[in-house]
Order: C-alpha cells, then sequence, then structure tokens
C-alpha cells in the first residue's frame, strides 16, 4: 500500500507577495516540491515597449516597493550602456551610497521581522518585540538610517524620484549629507551587534551543493551597484568569468506549470543560486573593516553552503554597507562640492542593446534593452533575483523535508517555510513575465 503525506500551505508568511507550497511526500520519500508564485504577472517588459528609455528607473522601480533602487541603477545601468556613456566616479559613488541606503533598510527588514522570529521560537516580530523589545529595536534603527540614506540621495524612501539616466536630479548637500554621518556611527554598533545576534542562533544544518553566480566589479569592490562581468562557481572552485552581454546566451528562463515566476537555469548547470551566499562565495575577499574582521572572528566559512545560515552572511553584509556609506559620505564632504561635478551626464537617444545589472538585497537582477533611433525601448527583459533563485529554492526545501520527515506535520511545515525566507524571496518581483495561451477549439 503506498503511504502518501502532503504539506500544503496555501499563503507563504513573512514574505514579500503572495505564494504558496506544496510537498507531496510517497512512501517515505519526497515526491514533489511545488513553490508556487501565484502573485499575477504585472507585464512590465511588455508596456516598458514603446516608452523612452530615459523613463525605465522611474517605471521599473514600481516593480518593488522595497528594493526600487536596485531596478532604478540596473535600468540606468542598462540604458547608457546602450549609449556607451560613462557617469563617472562621482555619480557611481553617490549610486553607491544611494544602494548602501536599501541594503541596509531592506536586510534588517528581513534579520529581525521576517526571520529571526523563526529562529528564536516566536510567530511573528509582533511577538517577538514583546518579549525582546530591545532587539526589535536595534533592527528598526538600522531600518531607519537605512531609509534616511535613501530619502538623502534618492528623494524619498519607497520609490525614490532623484536617480535618473544618466545619474540625478540633484545631487545632495553637504549638510544633508553632514547631518546623516554621525547616525552611521550608531547603526555601526547596531549592525555588529546585529551580526553577533544572529551568528548565536540555534541554525539548522544543512548542505547543499551550489553554483553561485554573482557581479564581478572590475575596481575590486564587494558587487554591489555595478559590474560588466558575472562571476560562477560552487565550493570546491571552478570559478568562470564571463561578460554581461553574455547573460542571455548564459541563462535560459522557462515557464513552469505552477508558478506565475519563470524558472532561470545556468547553461551546463541548471539551478544555482543568487544572493548573499553567492556574493560572499564568489567575493568575501573583498570584504572589508568591520565586516571581514567579525567573520573571521566568528570563523565564518569562506563558502557557506547552509541556506539557513544566510542570515548571519546577511547581518555582515549589513555591516559593510553601513562602513561603505560613511566611507563614502566622508570622502564626499573632504573632497567639498566642487570636486563632484555635474550631478548627471548627457544620455544621448538612439539606438542601441544595452545591458545592466545591479546587486539587490537578494540577489543579482539583470536589464536588457533595445532601443530604436527615437530612444524608444524596442525590447525589454527584466531577470530578478527571485525567479533565478526559485528552482534552488525548490531543491532546498525537497532537502530539508527528506531530512526532517520525522517531524510532525506542523513542524514539517514550519521547517519548509524557513527554508523559503532563508532567501527573503521577493515574490512580487518575480511575477514579471507569463506565457499566454489562447485554445479556441
Amino acid at each position: 500500500m503506498t503511504s502518501t503525506r502532503s504539506i500544503d500551505v496555501p499563503v507563504l508568511a513573512r514574505v514579500e507577495g503572495e505564494g504558496a507550497l506544496h510537498v507531496r511526500v510517497r512512501d517515505g520519500r519526497v515526491d514533489d516540491v511545488q513553490l508556487s508564485i501565484y502573485e499575477p504577472p504585472r507585464f512590465f517588459e511588455g508596456f516598458l515597449v514603446g516608452r523612452a528609455a530615459t523613463e525605465t528607473p522611474d517605471i521599473t522601480a514600481r516593480i518593488c516597493g522595497i528594493c526600487p533602487v536596485a531596478y532604478q541603477v540596473a535600468a540606468a545601468n542598462a540604458v547608457e550602456a546602450s549609449q556607451h556613456v560613462d557617469v563617472g566616479e562621482a555619480i557611481r559613488a553617490m549610486r553607491r551610497l544611494l544602494y548602501c541606503g536599501e541594503w541596509i533598510e531592506s536586510h534588517a527588514l528581513h534579520i529581525y521581522l521576517l526571520h529571526a522570529p523563526d529562529f528564536l521560537g516566536y510567530p511573528d516580530a509582533i511577538a517577538l518585540a514583546a518579549d525582546h523589545r530591545e532587539v526589535v529595536q536595534q533592527g528598526l534603527r538600522l531600518k531607519k538610517i537605512g531609509n534616511m540614506l535613501m530619502e538623502a540621495v534618492g528623494g524619498r524612501a519607497i520609490h525614490p524620484v532623484n536617480p535618473k539616466v544618466g545619474g540625478f536630479y540633484r545631487f545632495p548637500t553637504h549638510d544633508e549629507l553632514a547631518e546623516l554621518r554621525p547616525l552611521l556611527d550608531q547603526a555601526a554598533d547596531d549592525a555588529t551587534q546585529t551580526v553577533r545576534l544572529v551568528a548565536g542562533l540555534d541554525i539548522p544544518t544543512l548542505s547543499q551543493p551550489y553554483h553561485f553566480v554573482a557581479l564581478d566589479p572590475s575596481n575590486g569592490d564587494y558587487p554591489l551597484e555595478d559590474g560588466r562581468h558575472l562571476l560562477t562557481g560552487t565550493d570546491r572552485g571552478g570559478r568562470q568569468r564571463f561578460p554581461l552581454e553574455e547573460f542571455d546566451t548564459q541563462v535560459t528562463e522557462i515557464q513552469v506549470e505552477h508558478s506565475h515566476a519563470l524558472h532561470a537555469h545556468l547553461d551546463g548547470v541548471g539551478s544555482y543560486l543568487v544572493g548573499p551566499l553567492a556574493r560572499w562565495a564568489l567575493m568575501g575577499d573583498r570584504m572589508t573593516g568591520t565586516a571581514a574582521d567579525l567573520a573571521a572572528e566568528l570563523d565564518v566559512p569562506d563558502v557557506v553552503t547552509n541556506p539557513f545560515a544566510s542570515i548571519v552572511v546577511r547581518a555582515i553584509e549589513v555591516v559593510y554597507a553601513v562602513e561603505e556609506a560613511a566611507r563614502i559620505i566622508d570622502g564626499w564632504l573632504t573632497a567639498g562640492p566642487a570636486a563632484h561635478g555635474p550631478a548627471s551626464m548627457a544620455v544621448p537617444a538612439g539606438a542601441g542593446i544595452g545591458y545592466g545589472a545591479s546587486e539587490a538585497p537578494r540577489g543579482l537582477l539583470v536589464h536588457r534593452y533595445r532601443t530604436d533611433e527615437a530612444g524608444l525601448v524596442a525590447e525589454a527583459r527584466i531577470v530578478p533575483p527571485t525567479s533565478q533563485n526559485q528552482a534552488q529554492i525548490e531543491a532546498d526545501v525537497r532537502d530539508v523535508v527528506s531530512g526532517s520527515l520525522d517531524l510532525d506535520d506542523s513542524a514539517l511545515t514550519h521547517r519548509a517555510e524557513v527554508a523559503i525566507r532563508n532567501y527573503d524571496p521577493c515574490i512580487s518581483c518575480a511575477t514579471h513575465a507569463l506565457t499566454l495561451t489562447i485554445d479556441r477549439g
């Protein structure tokens, strides 16, 4: 007689967007895992066609309210690349500062409000705050400084209005940045305590054979707001570097029946991983300052293959983003306004194909635009982190459930949900395309 056990989570909690999970176990073996992303597709790639390329940062920012800067910067990078425009060091520095703000607020949101309750035995952050008010307050302070950076550089924290193709409508003033600088010292303390907090959590054990993909900036920085090459590899090495312009030939997206999000597959590999663990595995030697010191002190491996430990790497990235923001502001204030030049560079309207990428908090985000002679978008492709990770998320859930079948249904369901939240999935971002077939008989 066949023994069948099913786990159904109709609505995933504490993730951005709407999704569900179905797991079927037959005769003691996991038979099927489906992460169903049922949030309706929003067709951004379609309605970008015919719009001016200069509109892409403002339009694509609406794909996500948590990481709009990732979309704005990747879009601007792509359009500028299509016209062979180099915006210069000052604009790149200010984009990196803006991006630091997004990393801080997004990572803090995920660590404290969405993920930490899983490890501390609480159903949500409200219940956690009842017993550990100071812990949640620490997370909220970090999120606030991230929002303040986005407001100062981007004009507002949600869907910033100051970034544009070619740079910014204006640079923040000396006083605006000087006012923020002391707050980053407090944020540095909070971020350091965050690493120590999450490093002490009771984290389940799991090791996955990941194939990592991340941006490889040519200037030697830890990957963040830009890069013209991608690096791939595993915990066993085998690093390969290829130009961003080869992304279309290296990565294929396929439609799966159970999801409105596409599954991305790397040529010759299949499923792959983007995000904090990929950045750390491939670029961890570029981590600097207190972040690097903490990783060494806590014996964080050079390659982390336990998805549950992603919360530790994410916290280390918060420390890095806080210190990087302070470094950029210090350099900016020391140089003075005359050294920065104009806030934007002219980007001509013309035909071209451009690729742009950035490292959203959740992982690699790639934009490609083809423009016509009038500078209108003729074709758009946007590949968000969650669709790149979705096949790997399902693989993680399969292995987590396979190793935890002794748990009752409630505990096993919770363990599977935590495995998904390891990725901080942005489900809304992923629902960007759907193949529609109409059979009229």
